[in-house]
């Protein structure tokens, strides 16, 4: 696992064997994971999302505690995954880093509590699981417009993204920020260091 630029998000770049018959690769290990990050995932809930080419989904996160961490794979097709520093009074505030994953590199990403998470799909079909740490809770789950300017994530200027309502409807950081949905840097570093 390789650690990115914002604390807490891990790229993991698994090993293929492949034949004549296909492909096998591991796709998740707790120990592996639990190694790089500190703790084991704790798996509440496991999600699939099938999405056309241009659907933009995020930028999601939860309240912390619990906050809801989330290992991310793309099963097929290939999608833009995005990781967004929501953490008031982190260093990395307002800083995204994006990573393509796909059927064909088969690399997954960790995201920890408290960061924010966005994809969009860059072809037909798109499927994406993902490991969730906590089941959905609609009361604790919030969202950062992926189109604020203020965040400057470069999507794709060759596709027109396609928002959800209640995407399309988030606040802005700054709003997000004013209102105090956004969580707490040091919150989130003392819930971490529970786990």
């Amino acid at each position: 696992m390789d650690p990115l630029g914002i604390k807490g998000a891990f790229l993991f770049s698994p090993r293929i064997h492949g034949d004549q018959r296909g492909s096998f690769h591991e796709w998740f290990r707790a120990d592996v994971l639990a190694e790089h990050v500190g703790h084991r995932l704790n798996l509440a809930q496991a999600n699939c999302s099938v999405s056309a080419r241009g659907a933009l989904r995020g930028v999601h996160f939860a309240d912390v505690p619990p906050g809801q961490a989330k290992y991310v794979a793309c099963v097929r097709g290939a999608i833009l995954d995005v990781v967004v520093d929501l953490r008031v009074g982190s260093p990395d505030f307002g800083r995204w880093e994006a990573v393509r994953l796909d059927d064909r590199n088969r690399r997954c990403l960790y995201i920890a509590e408290g960061l924010g998470h966005a994809f969009l799909a860059l072809e037909d079909d798109s499927t994406v699981v993902y490991l969730c740490s906590e089941g959905y809770a609609p009361g604790r789950e919030h969202g950062v417009h992926p189109l604020d300017p203020e965040l400057g994530i470069e999507w794709p200027a060759e596709i027109e993204p396609t928002l959800s309502a209640k995407d399309a409807d988030a606040p802005s950081l700054a709003e997000a920020r004013t209102a105090g949905l956004l969580p707490d840097y040091q919150q989130c570093l003392d819930f971490y260091a529970k786990l």
